[in-house]
Formats: structure tokens, C-alpha cells, sequence
């Protein structure tokens, strides 16, 4: 049983952390989602579209967004175009949660957690405003491949990111056998 302590120590906090983030994630949407007339989305599902609306416009596109009046999403435009549509779950907080819940698995001193978690997460985030602005233009470049964009590629990439920084954590500052910090 001791050889397997490590490990159940892992899923332990990992899990323990996972949840208390998401119970949190969750109480934070439950308070700031306006579900009755009329529908408003959460502050970061906003924000995120207001920043990809910016950063899509400073490299000369035309985006816009609004709220969408029948469902709790923000609405895209692209050059005036209804192209896509931007839910809670678009906007990275998700994947932030899991970053988070693994980093805080694998033991590492609190000072390098706590940067490595905000930097990570600052990572995340913009890579996932690039995503939405690229998968934007690509739905309205060839709206017949989205699912093949939106389900496929996409999620690769925003994964694979978040994977690579897992193994960087775990093989430079975690505090394992095999870091250099250990």
C-alpha cells in the first residue's frame, strides 16, 4: 500500500481541488448569470468577448458582439455577420480549473505555484482570445467545416497548450524525483 501513496495523495488533491474550484466557478455564474428577461451573461464570458472583439479589430478585422436576446451567449460579428457565438463554457475559466487542480496535485513551493498558476492561467487565457478570433474567421471563411474546427481542432490546441505546461510544471518545478528542484 505505501508504494501507492504517492499517487492516491495526487488524485486526492487533485480532485479535492477540482472540486472546490468548480464549486466556486459554479456559486460565481449562479450569482452573476441573469437567466430571466433580460438574459445576461457572466462578467469573464464578457470580458472575453470584449477582448476578442479588440484584439480581432486591432489586426484590421471588423468584429463586433452583443448579448444574444434568447440565450445566455455573446454574439459575434463579422463585418456585420452573425458568424459565431461565445458561451461560459468559451470563455477558458473551465480549462483554468483543471490547470489549476493539477498544478496544485503536484506539489511545488507555494511561491512557484502561485506564479507559475497566475502565469499559466494568463497563458491560457490569451491563447484561447486567439482561438476564438481565428475559429471566428475560419466559421466565416468556411461555415461548413465548424464542427470540424470548433469540436476537433480547436480543443486540440487549447489542450495540447494547457498539457504542455503540466509537463514543464512537473519536470521543472514541482517537487518530484525527477525535477531538478527536488
Amino acid at each position: 500500500m505505501k508504494k501507492y501513496t504517492p499517487v492516491l495523495i495526487f488524485l486526492l488533491r487533485f480532485f479535492a481541488s477540482y472540486l472546490i474550484l468548480t464549486l466556486s466557478y459554479q456559486w460565481y455564474l449562479n450569482k452573476t448569470q441573469q437567466k430571466g428577461y433580460p438574459l445576461s451573461c457572466d462578467p469573464i464570458t464578457k470580458l472575453v468577448a470584449d477582448q476578442t472583439v479588440a484584439g480581432a479589430n486591432s489586426l484590421g478585422y471588423h468584429f463586433d458582439s452583443e448579448q444574444h436576446p434568447d440565450e445566455l451567449s455573446i454574439k459575434l460579428f463579422t463585418d456585420n455577420k452573425y458568424t459565431a457565438r461565445i458561451v461560459e463554457g468559451c470563455n477558458s475559466i473551465s480549462i483554468i480549473i483543471l490547470f489549476w487542480a493539477f498544478i496544485l496535485a503536484f506539489k511545488g513551493s507555494w511561491s512557484s505555484t502561485l506564479l507559475y498558476g497566475i502565469i499559466g492561467s494568463m497563458a491560457i487565457y490569451v491563447i484561447n482570445i486567439a482561438r476564438i478570433i481565428i475559429l471566428t474567421k475560419l466559421l466565416d471563411a468556411f461555415p461548413g467545416r465548424s464542427d470540424f474546427w470548433h469540436q476537433i481542432v480547436f480543443p486540440a490546441i487549447i489542450y495540447g497548450f494547457t498539457f504542455i505546461l503540466w509537463i514543464i510544471w512537473v519536470r521543472y518545478f514541482a517537487l518530484t524525483k525527477n525535477s531538478p528542484n527536488a
